[in-house]
Parts: C-alpha cells; structure tokens; sequence
C-alpha cells in the first residue's frame, strides 16, 4: 500500500512499522524511541489497555488495538490494590514489545497518575499512532500473524532505511522459536495471602507467566497461593497443597517440553487442577493430545464460549494464539467442556476420571465480562471435595 506520511507529529517523534510479508506503515510515534521485534498480534478491547499491556502472555508480541481512541483514562495508580494485588495490571510491567494504536489520546481520569506515552516511555516500549489499524488489522486476518519490526525516531533524524529493518527483522529469533515462559516465570516462589477473611485451602501455581486477575480471584476466594517456577518439579507442587493451578503465559507450547512432562508427573498424584490458557495446552500435550497454531488468534473480551454441558453460551475474554485439537482427544481421558461458539475450537477440558477442570479462555476476564468466574466457585468445590 502507498505510504501516506501523516501531519506533524505532537510528541516529536515519527515511526515505521514493517512486517515480514513487506507491507510497510508510517505514522507518529510515542513512548520510546528505539526499534522493536515481535509477532504482531491484534485484540478487539475497547478499553483494558492497562490490563492488556501488563499481561505476560502478550510477551514477544507487538500489540494492535482495534478500538480508534487509547489513552483517554491514563495510567492507573497501582498503590490501588485487592488482596495486596494492584487492581489494574497484570503484572509489575509492561510485556509488550511495542504498541499500535489509531490514535493516542490525552487522559482525564481521577485514578490516573501519568499518560501512556509516559508509561511506555518509562518502560522502553516504542508506541506508533496516527495510522490506519483497521487496513493493518484487515492484513493481518487475511495473511494471519507474523513478525514485525517498529521503528520510533525523531522528526528531525533521518528516518531508518526500509532495507535494514528487513536486516533487523531477518536476524530476530521467530516468535514461536522463544521460550517466553522462562522469561516471565518467578526465580522463586512467591507466597500471596488472602486479607481481611480466613483462609480456606493452599494452593500451588505452576507460574508460566500469570495474570494478577487470577491471583485476585484466588485470594478473593479465600485461596492461600504459592507461585512457583515455571521448572518446579512436581512433587514440590503438591507437598502441602490442597490444589494446583497450572498459569496463562506466553509462546509456543510445544517449546515447554518440561513443563509437559511435570504436568504429567502431577496427573500421578490425582490432585485437584485448574488449568487456564497455557495451562489448558499444557494440559492437553500431558493427556498425550496435540496443539496447533490459530491463522491469527483469539484476543479480546468479546468472544463467545459454548458449554457442552449445559448448552449456555457465555461471552469471555480471550488472549491465546493456539490451540487443542480436539481430534486428538480420543483416548486421552479429557473430554471437551467448552468450544468457541464462532470456530468450533476447544475452549475448555475436564478429566474423565481425576477432579481437572481446565480453560482455553480466561474466566478472570481483567479486562473483560464477568460471565465465567463461576469457574473459580467450580475449581474451589473440588478443592473442598478433595482435600485430604
């Protein structure tokens, strides 16, 4: 497509954006300069960017917003807490490699402590504006996902040589050839109580990368919870626990050869699981099932689930770039729970004979509809059920 250079840029700054396939951008930039590498991925939030930003399973991505308008309630303040959870972020950071956004907005909010340009400024993530996502995001459903590179210089410097961000582009590691879970994992475990009500069972975390919504949900519960390594043997996860959660995280799963095979050392101790997206495909590989890659993915807070057994339709928020197969299910001993009401895909498992409930969606939503943290109630009943 021809490049149409956009007006003078309010923050100084200008970008590029080039993808593996040649399709090229240019617009403004914001947040920091410098050049970025990562599978250019695409959600439908409306709003949630904060949320969005900070959730470990976008880690090696760069991160396109359909919604026009980003940044117009700022930066929250995360001093606001649940349970000693800040109660808008995800994790401590952001994880995405870069930002794309239509248009980046001056905030107005009360609970805003600083704008977005400040935030990704701050965090060295280069941001793009002023450009058409609806031709990008359009490009990238009809291609699928694919890597990217972003570029965020000054207005007055010359701008970087389309030939040598393919360079860039052509030496950078695929997405899918990273292991990102090692990298968003705990060093050590990390124990979080519930405050303010009893505490009802433990629980251990194979933290692949979670998301600080589930730990709020958890302790919310009542949940005593112990975040382990993502190389955490498994009998280390069941000594002393009531339960174990298997996390969200980001990158290939088919690249956590370890984490499968703890996963299936787990299954031999016959505790209560709760698996969520990563988890959920973690999961499947231990049963013996296969995964395979989605043409662009599912990311957003308005995909709807069907649950098999009820026949219910619920709307969910979604962050995941694979999936299970369910052809490879026969025999496994996991049977379909939930599908996506628009593709069919697996959204959801249990066991046929041990007390596993499992999720491709993410019931936390953060951001996102509530319609699915029943699933924690569920999850909390086969605690009580089972504890020893």
């Amino acid at each position: 497509m021809p490049l149409v250079k956009p007006p003078r840029c309010r923050r100084g700054l200008r970008a590029r954006l080039l993808l593996e396939d040649g399709f090229r951008l240019e617009g403004c930039g914001f947040g920091a300069e410098g050049v970025a590498v990562g599978e250019v991925v695409f959600t439908t939030n409306m709003v949630g960017y904060p949320e969005a930003l900070t959730d470990p399973s976008f880690r090696g991505q760069m991160l396109v917003y359909t919604h026009p308008m980003v940044g117009n309630y700022g930066v929250p303040d995360p001093s606001i807490t649940v349970h000693g959870i800040p109660a808008h972020y995800e994790s401590d950071r952001i994880q995405v490699e870069g930002f794309i956004v239509a248009e980046e907005t001056v905030p107005h909010h009360w609970a805003s402590v600083k704008t977005l340009h400040e935030w990704l400024r701050e965090s060295r993530v280069p941001g793009m504006s002023r450009v058409d996502t609806r031709a990008l995001v359009k490009h990238l459903r009809e291609k699928g996902v694919m890597m990217g590179v972003l570029a965020v210089y000054r207005e007055d410097e010359e701008p970087p040589d389309w030939g040598e961000l393919r360079e860039v582009l052509e030496k950078s590691p695929r997405y899918d050839e990273v292991n990102y879970a090692a990298l968003v994992s705990p060093e050590k475990p990390i124990v979080h109580e519930p405050r303010g009500i009893p505490v009802r069972a433990r629980l251990s975390m194979l933290d692949c990368g979670v998301k600080y919504g589930i730990l709020r949900n958890l302790l919310s519960r009542g949940f005593s919870v112990t975040r382990f390594p993502c190389d955490t043997p498994p009998e280390r996860l069941v000594d002393g626990f009531d339960g174990v959660v298997l996390s969200n995280g980001p990158g290939n799963p088919e690249r956590l050869e370890r984490q499968v095979e703890i996963v299936r050392g787990l299954l031999e101790y016959r505790v209560p699981i709760l698996a969520i997206c990563l988890g959920n495909q973690l999961l499947a590989l231990a049963h013996g099932a296969r995964i395979f890659k989605l043409k662009y993915g599912h990311r957003g807070p308005n995909k709807p689930v069907v649950d098999l057994e009820t026949g219910r339709c619920y709307i969910s928020t979604q962050n995941h770039g694979y999936a299970v197969d369910a052809s490879s299910l026969e025999g496994t001993g996991l049977r379909v729970w939930f599908i996506n009401a628009d593709d069919k895909t697996v959204e959801g498992l249990k066991s046929e004979r041990l007390p596993i409930v499992s999720t491709q969606f993410h019931p936390e939503a953060s951001p996102g509809p509530w319609d699915t943290t029943w699933v924690f109630d569920l999850y909390a009943r086969l605690v009580e059920k089972h504890r020893g």
